[in-house]
Protein backbone atom coordinates (compact mmCIF):
# COMPACT_ATOMS: atom_id res chain seq x y z
CA UNK A 1 0.00 0.00 0.00
CA UNK A 2 1.33 3.45 -0.95
CA UNK A 3 2.36 5.75 1.92
CA UNK A 4 1.09 9.33 1.78
CA UNK A 5 4.30 11.08 2.88
CA UNK A 6 4.85 14.82 2.82
CA UNK A 7 7.61 14.43 0.24
CA UNK A 8 5.44 12.49 -2.18
CA UNK A 9 2.60 15.01 -1.80
CA UNK A 10 5.05 17.83 -2.51
CA UNK A 11 6.33 16.17 -5.68
CA UNK A 12 2.74 15.96 -6.96
CA UNK A 13 1.95 19.60 -6.08
CA UNK A 14 2.73 22.94 -7.77
CA UNK A 15 6.10 22.49 -9.54
CA UNK A 16 7.50 25.92 -8.61
CA UNK A 17 6.70 25.43 -4.94
CA UNK A 18 8.14 21.91 -5.12
CA UNK A 19 11.42 23.16 -6.61
CA UNK A 20 11.81 25.75 -3.84
CA UNK A 21 10.78 23.54 -0.93
CA UNK A 22 12.83 20.56 -2.07
CA UNK A 23 15.90 22.59 -2.93
CA UNK A 24 16.18 24.60 0.30
CA UNK A 25 17.08 21.65 2.60
CA UNK A 26 19.54 20.39 -0.03
CA UNK A 27 21.08 23.86 -0.25
CA UNK A 28 21.52 24.00 3.51
CA UNK A 29 23.07 20.54 3.61
CA UNK A 30 25.43 21.23 0.75
CA UNK A 31 26.42 24.64 2.10
CA UNK A 32 27.31 22.96 5.38
CA UNK A 33 29.21 20.30 3.43
CA UNK A 34 31.02 22.96 1.41
CA UNK A 35 31.76 24.86 4.62
CA UNK A 36 33.40 21.72 5.92
CA UNK A 37 35.46 21.47 2.70
CA UNK A 38 36.46 25.10 3.13
CA UNK A 39 37.38 24.68 6.80
CA UNK A 40 39.23 21.48 5.93
CA UNK A 41 41.32 23.44 3.42
CA UNK A 42 41.98 26.14 6.00
CA UNK A 43 43.25 23.62 8.55
CA UNK A 44 45.32 21.81 5.91
CA UNK A 45 46.71 25.16 4.68
CA UNK A 46 48.50 25.44 8.01
CA UNK A 47 50.62 22.46 6.93
CA UNK A 48 51.94 24.40 3.90
CA UNK A 49 51.13 24.72 0.16
CA UNK A 50 52.36 21.18 -0.53
CA UNK A 51 49.59 19.78 1.69
CA UNK A 52 46.95 21.85 -0.11
CA UNK A 53 48.35 20.75 -3.44
CA UNK A 54 48.37 17.12 -2.27
CA UNK A 55 44.63 17.20 -1.58
CA UNK A 56 44.06 18.92 -4.92
CA UNK A 57 46.08 16.21 -6.62
CA UNK A 58 43.87 13.45 -5.26
CA UNK A 59 40.58 15.31 -5.75
CA UNK A 60 39.98 14.37 -9.43
CA UNK A 61 40.75 10.71 -8.67
CA UNK A 62 38.44 10.82 -5.66
CA UNK A 63 35.64 12.25 -7.78
CA UNK A 64 36.12 9.58 -10.43
CA UNK A 65 35.68 6.87 -7.80
CA UNK A 66 32.62 8.57 -6.31
CA UNK A 67 31.13 9.07 -9.76
CA UNK A 68 29.73 5.54 -9.70
CA UNK A 69 27.75 6.05 -6.51
CA UNK A 70 26.76 9.53 -7.64
CA UNK A 71 25.44 8.08 -10.87
CA UNK A 72 23.50 5.33 -9.12
CA UNK A 73 22.11 7.91 -6.68
CA UNK A 74 20.88 10.13 -9.51
CA UNK A 75 19.53 7.09 -11.36
CA UNK A 76 17.64 5.97 -8.26
CA UNK A 77 16.28 9.48 -7.69
CA UNK A 78 15.11 9.68 -11.31
CA UNK A 79 13.42 6.28 -11.33
CA UNK A 80 11.78 6.68 -7.92
CA UNK A 81 10.38 10.13 -8.74
CA UNK A 82 9.03 8.89 -12.08
CA UNK A 83 7.40 5.90 -10.39
CA UNK A 84 5.85 8.27 -7.86
CA UNK A 85 4.42 10.23 -10.79
CA UNK A 86 3.06 6.97 -12.21
CA UNK A 87 1.80 5.94 -8.72
CA UNK A 88 3.75 2.68 -8.92
CA UNK A 89 5.21 2.14 -5.44
CA UNK A 90 6.25 -1.47 -6.04
CA UNK A 91 8.77 -0.48 -8.70
CA UNK A 92 9.96 2.47 -6.59
CA UNK A 93 10.75 -0.04 -3.82
CA UNK A 94 12.59 -2.21 -6.30
CA UNK A 95 14.68 0.74 -7.51
CA UNK A 96 15.69 1.69 -3.97
CA UNK A 97 16.70 -1.87 -3.04
CA UNK A 98 18.83 -2.45 -6.12
CA UNK A 99 20.46 0.98 -5.79
CA UNK A 100 21.81 0.16 -2.33
CA UNK A 101 23.14 -3.21 -3.51
CA UNK A 102 24.91 -1.51 -6.43
CA UNK A 103 26.45 1.08 -4.08
CA UNK A 104 27.97 -1.57 -1.81
CA UNK A 105 29.30 -3.62 -4.73
CA UNK A 106 30.86 -0.56 -6.39
CA UNK A 107 32.40 0.57 -3.10
CA UNK A 108 34.14 -2.71 -2.38
CA UNK A 109 35.33 -3.03 -5.97
CA UNK A 110 36.73 0.52 -5.97
CA UNK A 111 38.67 0.01 -2.74
CA UNK A 112 40.21 -3.29 -3.83
CA UNK A 113 40.84 -2.13 -7.40
CA UNK A 114 42.37 1.30 -6.82
CA UNK A 115 44.35 0.98 -3.59
CA UNK A 116 47.30 -1.02 -5.03
CA UNK A 117 47.77 1.46 -7.88
CA UNK A 118 47.47 4.81 -6.07
CA UNK A 119 51.14 5.71 -6.46
CA UNK A 120 51.37 5.20 -10.23
CA UNK A 121 48.02 6.98 -10.77
CA UNK A 122 49.09 10.04 -8.79
CA UNK A 123 52.42 10.16 -10.63
CA UNK A 124 50.52 10.64 -13.88
CA UNK A 125 49.72 14.19 -12.74
CA UNK A 126 53.39 15.08 -12.87
CA UNK A 127 53.66 15.84 -9.15
CA UNK A 128 56.82 14.88 -7.30
CA UNK A 129 58.51 15.19 -3.94
CA UNK A 130 56.63 16.20 -0.82
CA UNK A 131 53.36 17.01 -2.66
CA UNK A 132 53.28 13.49 -4.08
CA UNK A 133 54.01 11.87 -0.71
CA UNK A 134 51.28 13.85 1.04
CA UNK A 135 48.78 13.00 -1.71
CA UNK A 136 49.49 9.29 -1.21
CA UNK A 137 49.14 9.55 2.60
CA UNK A 138 45.80 11.33 2.32
CA UNK A 139 44.28 9.17 -0.43
CA UNK A 140 45.17 5.83 1.19
CA UNK A 141 43.12 6.68 4.27
CA UNK A 142 40.16 8.09 2.31
CA UNK A 143 39.92 4.93 0.21
CA UNK A 144 39.19 2.89 3.35
CA UNK A 145 35.85 4.68 3.72
CA UNK A 146 34.76 4.68 0.08
CA UNK A 147 32.09 1.98 0.53
CA UNK A 148 30.42 3.93 3.35
CA UNK A 149 30.57 7.12 1.31
CA UNK A 150 29.00 5.40 -1.71
CA UNK A 151 26.21 4.04 0.49
CA UNK A 152 25.57 7.57 1.78
CA UNK A 153 25.47 9.06 -1.72
CA UNK A 154 22.96 6.51 -2.97
CA UNK A 155 20.71 6.80 0.08
CA UNK A 156 20.68 10.57 -0.34
CA UNK A 157 19.59 10.01 -3.93
CA UNK A 158 16.79 7.73 -2.76
CA UNK A 159 15.57 10.29 -0.21
CA UNK A 160 15.64 13.07 -2.82
CA UNK A 161 13.73 10.89 -5.24
CA UNK A 162 10.87 10.49 -2.78
CA UNK A 163 10.89 14.18 -1.90
CA UNK A 164 12.35 13.70 1.59
CA UNK A 165 15.16 16.24 1.33
CA UNK A 166 14.99 17.23 5.01
CA UNK A 167 16.36 13.92 6.24
CA UNK A 168 19.01 14.05 3.56
CA UNK A 169 19.92 17.47 4.98
CA UNK A 170 20.14 16.12 8.52
CA UNK A 171 22.47 13.26 7.57
CA UNK A 172 24.83 15.38 5.48
CA UNK A 173 24.90 18.28 7.94
CA UNK A 174 25.57 16.16 11.03
CA UNK A 175 28.49 14.44 9.31
CA UNK A 176 29.95 17.70 8.01
CA UNK A 177 29.68 19.58 11.32
CA UNK A 178 31.29 16.66 13.13
CA UNK A 179 34.10 16.69 10.59
CA UNK A 180 34.73 20.40 11.17
CA UNK A 181 35.37 19.76 14.86
CA UNK A 182 37.40 16.59 14.30
CA UNK A 183 39.82 18.17 11.78
CA UNK A 184 41.97 20.22 14.20
CA UNK A 185 41.83 17.41 16.75
CA UNK A 186 43.20 14.79 14.34
CA UNK A 187 45.53 17.08 12.33
CA UNK A 188 47.19 19.04 15.14
CA UNK A 189 46.25 17.69 18.58
CA UNK A 190 46.97 14.07 17.62
CA UNK A 191 49.78 15.21 15.30
CA UNK A 192 48.57 13.14 12.32
CA UNK A 193 49.03 15.91 9.75
CA UNK A 194 47.31 15.41 6.42
CA UNK A 195 46.33 11.86 7.44
CA UNK A 196 44.39 13.41 10.30
CA UNK A 197 42.16 15.27 7.84
CA UNK A 198 41.41 11.97 6.13
CA UNK A 199 40.69 10.12 9.40
CA UNK A 200 38.30 12.88 10.48
CA UNK A 201 36.41 12.42 7.21
CA UNK A 202 36.11 8.66 7.69
CA UNK A 203 34.74 8.96 11.23
CA UNK A 204 32.16 11.53 10.11
CA UNK A 205 31.03 9.35 7.21
CA UNK A 206 30.55 6.41 9.58
CA UNK A 207 28.27 8.48 11.83
CA UNK A 208 26.11 9.55 8.86
CA UNK A 209 25.91 5.94 7.69
CA UNK A 210 24.57 4.78 11.07
CA UNK A 211 21.91 7.51 10.97
CA UNK A 212 20.76 6.58 7.47
CA UNK A 213 20.73 2.86 8.19
CA UNK A 214 18.48 3.51 11.18
CA UNK A 215 15.90 5.33 9.01
CA UNK A 216 15.91 2.77 6.22
CA UNK A 217 16.22 -0.58 7.96
CA UNK A 218 14.93 -0.10 11.52
CA UNK A 219 12.41 2.76 11.69
CA UNK A 220 11.18 2.00 8.14
CA UNK A 221 9.21 5.24 7.85
CA UNK A 222 10.42 6.26 4.39
CA UNK A 223 8.16 6.13 1.32
CA UNK A 224 10.16 3.30 -0.21
CA UNK A 225 10.73 0.03 1.62
CA UNK A 226 13.61 -2.43 1.40
CA UNK A 227 13.22 -6.19 1.15
CA UNK A 228 14.72 -9.11 -0.73
CA UNK A 229 11.31 -9.71 -2.29
CA UNK A 230 11.90 -6.56 -4.34
CA UNK A 231 14.80 -8.30 -6.09
CA UNK A 232 12.46 -10.48 -8.10
CA UNK A 233 11.90 -9.27 -11.64
CA UNK A 234 14.05 -6.19 -11.21
CA UNK A 235 16.00 -6.40 -14.46
CA UNK A 236 14.00 -3.61 -16.10
CA UNK A 237 14.38 -1.36 -13.06
CA UNK A 238 18.14 -1.91 -12.85
CA UNK A 239 18.39 -1.12 -16.56
CA UNK A 240 16.40 2.07 -15.98
CA UNK A 241 18.64 3.09 -13.05
CA UNK A 242 21.80 2.46 -15.06
CA UNK A 243 20.38 4.14 -18.16
CA UNK A 244 20.56 7.37 -16.17
CA UNK A 245 23.26 6.36 -13.70
CA UNK A 246 25.99 5.23 -16.10
CA UNK A 247 25.90 8.37 -18.28
CA UNK A 248 25.79 10.47 -15.10
CA UNK A 249 28.80 8.58 -13.72
CA UNK A 250 30.72 9.03 -16.95
CA UNK A 251 29.75 12.69 -16.94
CA UNK A 252 31.28 13.08 -13.48
CA UNK A 253 34.33 11.08 -14.54
CA UNK A 254 34.72 13.32 -17.57
CA UNK A 255 34.60 16.40 -15.32
CA UNK A 256 37.26 14.87 -13.10
CA UNK A 257 39.34 13.91 -16.12
CA UNK A 258 39.06 17.48 -17.33
CA UNK A 259 40.32 18.69 -13.93
CA UNK A 260 43.13 16.15 -14.23
CA UNK A 261 44.13 17.70 -17.58
CA UNK A 262 43.71 21.21 -16.22
CA UNK A 263 45.96 20.29 -13.29
CA UNK A 264 48.69 19.47 -15.79
CA UNK A 265 48.17 22.80 -17.56
CA UNK A 266 48.35 24.55 -14.18
CA UNK A 267 51.55 22.75 -13.17
CA UNK A 268 53.13 23.80 -16.49
CA UNK A 269 51.97 27.40 -16.04
CA UNK A 270 52.57 27.80 -12.31
CA UNK A 271 54.06 24.69 -10.71
CA UNK A 272 52.94 23.44 -7.29
CA UNK A 273 52.12 27.01 -6.26
CA UNK A 274 49.72 27.28 -9.20
CA UNK A 275 48.07 24.02 -8.17
CA UNK A 276 47.62 25.35 -4.63
CA UNK A 277 45.99 28.48 -6.09
CA UNK A 278 43.59 26.43 -8.18
CA UNK A 279 42.74 24.09 -5.28
CA UNK A 280 41.90 27.06 -3.04
CA UNK A 281 40.06 29.12 -5.66
CA UNK A 282 38.04 26.19 -6.91
CA UNK A 283 36.92 25.41 -3.37
CA UNK A 284 35.41 28.91 -3.21
CA UNK A 285 33.79 28.65 -6.64
CA UNK A 286 32.37 25.25 -5.76
CA UNK A 287 31.07 26.77 -2.54
CA UNK A 288 29.36 29.44 -4.63
CA UNK A 289 27.65 26.84 -6.82
CA UNK A 290 26.34 24.82 -3.87
CA UNK A 291 22.89 26.45 -3.86
CA UNK A 292 22.66 25.75 -7.58
CA UNK A 293 23.46 22.09 -7.01
CA UNK A 294 20.64 21.96 -4.47
CA UNK A 295 18.21 23.36 -7.04
CA UNK A 296 19.49 20.89 -9.65
CA UNK A 297 18.73 17.94 -7.37
CA UNK A 298 15.21 19.28 -6.90
CA UNK A 299 14.81 19.72 -10.66
CA UNK A 300 15.62 16.03 -11.24
CA UNK A 301 12.97 14.90 -8.76
CA UNK A 302 10.25 17.36 -9.77
CA UNK A 303 10.68 16.91 -13.53
CA UNK A 304 10.88 13.15 -12.99
CA UNK A 305 7.53 13.13 -11.18
CA UNK A 306 6.00 15.39 -13.86
CA UNK A 307 7.30 13.06 -16.57
CA UNK A 308 5.75 10.09 -14.77
CA UNK A 309 2.43 11.96 -14.72
CA UNK A 310 2.84 12.76 -18.44
CA UNK A 311 2.43 16.45 -17.54
CA UNK A 312 4.66 18.46 -19.87
CA UNK A 313 3.38 21.83 -18.65
CA UNK A 314 4.40 21.05 -15.06
CA UNK A 315 7.77 19.77 -16.27
CA UNK A 316 8.51 22.91 -18.29
CA UNK A 317 7.33 25.22 -15.51
CA UNK A 318 9.68 23.53 -13.03
CA UNK A 319 12.62 23.68 -15.44
CA UNK A 320 12.29 27.35 -16.47
CA UNK A 321 11.47 28.55 -12.96
CA UNK A 322 14.59 26.78 -11.67
CA UNK A 323 16.78 28.50 -14.27
CA UNK A 324 15.47 31.95 -13.28
CA UNK A 325 15.82 31.13 -9.59
CA UNK A 326 19.37 29.86 -10.07
CA UNK A 327 20.43 32.81 -12.21
CA UNK A 328 19.36 35.25 -9.48
CA UNK A 329 21.35 33.34 -6.87
CA UNK A 330 24.34 33.03 -9.21
CA UNK A 331 24.55 36.76 -9.89
CA UNK A 332 24.43 37.58 -6.18
CA UNK A 333 27.13 35.01 -5.40
CA UNK A 334 29.34 36.30 -8.21
CA UNK A 335 29.16 39.84 -6.85
CA UNK A 336 30.11 38.73 -3.33
CA UNK A 337 33.15 36.73 -4.50
CA UNK A 338 34.34 39.40 -6.95
CA UNK A 339 34.23 42.31 -4.52
CA UNK A 340 35.53 40.37 -1.52
CA UNK A 341 38.21 38.39 -3.39
CA UNK A 342 41.14 39.87 -1.45
CA UNK A 343 39.48 39.19 1.90
CA UNK A 344 38.54 35.65 0.90
CA UNK A 345 42.11 34.98 -0.26
CA UNK A 346 43.39 35.82 3.25
CA UNK A 347 41.61 32.71 4.54
CA UNK A 348 44.05 30.51 2.61
CA UNK A 349 47.15 32.64 3.08
CA UNK A 350 47.20 33.20 6.83
CA UNK A 351 50.46 31.28 7.31
CA UNK A 352 53.90 32.35 6.13
CA UNK A 353 54.15 29.26 3.92
CA UNK A 354 50.97 30.06 1.97
CA UNK A 355 51.29 33.86 1.74
CA UNK A 356 53.13 33.48 -1.59
CA UNK A 357 49.91 32.54 -3.38
CA UNK A 358 47.88 35.61 -2.29
CA UNK A 359 48.07 37.74 -5.48
CA UNK A 360 47.46 34.83 -7.85
CA UNK A 361 44.56 33.63 -5.70
CA UNK A 362 42.86 37.05 -5.80
CA UNK A 363 43.13 37.12 -9.61
CA UNK A 364 41.75 33.58 -9.89
CA UNK A 365 38.77 34.38 -7.66
CA UNK A 366 37.85 37.52 -9.60
CA UNK A 367 37.95 35.83 -12.98
CA UNK A 368 36.28 32.58 -11.94
CA UNK A 369 33.47 34.40 -10.09
CA UNK A 370 31.89 35.09 -13.50
CA UNK A 371 31.69 31.31 -13.96
CA UNK A 372 28.86 30.99 -11.41
CA UNK A 373 25.94 32.82 -13.14
CA UNK A 374 26.44 30.74 -16.28
CA UNK A 375 26.03 27.45 -14.41
CA UNK A 376 22.20 27.22 -14.07
CA UNK A 377 21.57 27.10 -17.82
CA UNK A 378 23.58 23.91 -18.26
CA UNK A 379 23.33 22.33 -14.82
CA UNK A 380 19.53 22.50 -14.67
CA UNK A 381 19.15 21.33 -18.24
CA UNK A 382 21.29 18.32 -17.40
CA UNK A 383 19.19 17.74 -14.25
CA UNK A 384 16.01 17.85 -16.33
CA UNK A 385 17.49 15.33 -18.78
CA UNK A 386 18.28 13.04 -15.84
CA UNK A 387 14.79 13.44 -14.41
CA UNK A 388 13.10 12.32 -17.62
CA UNK A 389 15.49 9.40 -18.04
CA UNK A 390 17.57 10.84 -20.90
CA UNK A 391 20.96 10.08 -19.38
CA UNK A 392 22.85 10.14 -22.67
CA UNK A 393 21.87 13.77 -23.25
CA UNK A 394 23.22 14.66 -19.82
CA UNK A 395 26.49 12.90 -20.70
CA UNK A 396 26.72 14.80 -23.99
CA UNK A 397 26.39 18.06 -22.08
CA UNK A 398 29.29 17.11 -19.80
CA UNK A 399 31.50 16.13 -22.73
CA UNK A 400 30.79 19.37 -24.54
CA UNK A 401 31.47 21.57 -21.51
CA UNK A 402 34.49 19.93 -19.91
CA UNK A 403 36.41 17.78 -22.37
CA UNK A 404 35.83 19.87 -25.48
CA UNK A 405 35.40 23.49 -24.47
CA UNK A 406 37.08 23.89 -21.05
CA UNK A 407 40.19 22.03 -22.14
CA UNK A 408 40.30 23.61 -25.60
CA UNK A 409 40.05 27.22 -24.43
CA UNK A 410 42.47 26.64 -21.54
CA UNK A 411 44.99 25.03 -23.90
CA UNK A 412 44.54 27.93 -26.33
CA UNK A 413 45.10 30.62 -23.71
CA UNK A 414 48.00 28.87 -21.93
CA UNK A 415 50.01 27.29 -24.74
CA UNK A 416 49.13 29.46 -27.74
CA UNK A 417 48.45 32.88 -26.23
CA UNK A 418 50.89 32.32 -23.30
CA UNK A 419 48.66 33.91 -20.64
CA UNK A 420 50.04 31.73 -17.84
CA UNK A 421 47.75 30.85 -14.94
CA UNK A 422 45.21 33.46 -16.02
CA UNK A 423 44.87 31.53 -19.27
CA UNK A 424 43.44 28.55 -17.38
CA UNK A 425 40.90 30.73 -15.57
CA UNK A 426 39.80 32.53 -18.75
CA UNK A 427 39.70 29.25 -20.64
CA UNK A 428 37.35 27.69 -18.12
CA UNK A 429 35.11 30.75 -18.19
CA UNK A 430 34.90 31.02 -21.98
CA UNK A 431 34.33 27.28 -22.33
CA UNK A 432 31.50 27.36 -19.82
CA UNK A 433 29.70 30.32 -21.39
CA UNK A 434 29.74 28.67 -24.81
CA UNK A 435 28.65 25.26 -23.53
CA UNK A 436 25.81 26.58 -21.38
CA UNK A 437 24.29 28.57 -24.25
CA UNK A 438 24.21 25.48 -26.48
CA UNK A 439 22.87 23.26 -23.68
CA UNK A 440 20.03 25.60 -22.70
CA UNK A 441 18.84 25.79 -26.31
CA UNK A 442 18.79 21.98 -26.37
CA UNK A 443 16.79 21.87 -23.14
CA UNK A 444 14.14 24.24 -24.48
CA UNK A 445 13.81 22.18 -27.66
CA UNK A 446 13.44 18.96 -25.61
CA UNK A 447 10.72 20.40 -23.37
CA UNK A 448 8.74 21.56 -26.43
CA UNK A 449 9.10 18.12 -27.99
CA UNK A 450 7.78 16.48 -24.81
CA UNK A 451 4.74 18.77 -24.86
CA UNK A 452 3.87 17.63 -28.37
CA UNK A 453 4.49 13.99 -27.47
CA UNK A 454 2.33 14.00 -24.33
CA UNK A 455 -0.47 15.90 -26.08
CA UNK A 456 -0.39 13.32 -28.86
CA UNK A 457 -0.69 10.47 -26.33
CA UNK A 458 -3.58 12.23 -24.56
CA UNK A 459 -5.42 12.76 -27.85
CA UNK A 460 -4.96 9.12 -28.82
CA UNK A 461 -6.35 8.04 -25.44
CA UNK A 462 -9.41 10.26 -25.89
CA UNK A 463 -10.02 8.87 -29.36
CA UNK A 464 -9.82 5.29 -28.08
CA UNK A 465 -12.25 6.07 -25.26
CA UNK A 466 -14.72 7.51 -27.78
CA UNK A 467 -14.60 4.44 -30.03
Amino acid sequence: MEKDTKGVSLLRSDPKMAVVKLSLPIMIAQVVQALYNLVDSIWVAGLGPEALAGIGLFFPIFMIILAFSGGVGVGASSVISRKIGERNKEQADCAATYSIILAVVFGIAATLGVFPFLGPILKLTGATGKTFELAVDYSQVILLGITLLMFNNVVNGILRGEGDTKRSMYAISIGAVLNIFLDPLFIYTFGLGIKGAAYATIVSIAVSTVLMANWLFFRKDTYVSFSLKHLHGGKKIVTDILRVGIPTSFGQIIMSTSNFVLNRFIIVAGGDVGLAVFTSAWRIINFGTIPLMGIANAVTSVTGAAYGERNAEKLTDAYLFAVKFGLTIGLCTMAVIFFLASKIALIFTYSENTSVIFDDLVNALKILSFFIPTVPFGMFTSAMFQGIGHGIKSLAVSILRTIILHVFFSWLFVFVMHLGLKGVWWGMLCGNITAEAITFAWGLATSKKLKRYFHSIANQKIQLENV
